[in-house]
């Protein structure tokens, strides 16, 4: 991350930089493009995390028993693959428009989050 956005306020400890930034850019969306599809842009990427997040505690689960867990997971591996199949049932319920916006920015930030990544890691200067 940019210095500029690591920096925090001293006296709230939030990222203010980042919070302008998102915030200009959250406003300029929302005065062009619908509600509606804001909605849906957000519930998918939203129900994609979950999504994830069901599938690395099944896998966690079964590939790491010894780490240790902050919480309990009932039933498991019975709800977490629920959790995902209810997650995925209901991307699906999403319009075609919404898939091809979320295909497009999770490409965009792909492309970003590795080029980026390769000049600045720290891992990767470290290995050197």
């Amino acid at each position: 991350v940019p210095r500029v956005f690591a920096k925090v306020s001293g006296k709230t400890g939030t990222p203010r930089v980042n919070t302008v930034i998102v915030s200009l850019f959250c406003a300029a969306l929302a005065s062009v493009i619908p509600l509606g599809k804001l909605v849906d842009a957000t519930s998918i990427g939203t129900l994609f995390a979950f999504a994830l997040v069901n599938i690395a505690v099944i896998v966690l689960r079964h590939t790491r028993p010894d780490m240790p867990r902050t919480f309990k997971v009932a039933l498991g591996p019975v709800f977490p693959v629920l959790g995902f199949g209810f997650c995925v049932y209901n991307m699906f319920s999403l319009d075609t428009v919404t898939w091809v916006v979320f295909g497009c920015w999770m490409a965009a930030g792909l492309v970003f989050y590795f080029l980026y990544g390769m000049r600045r890691s720290r891992l990767a200067s470290e290995q050197k």
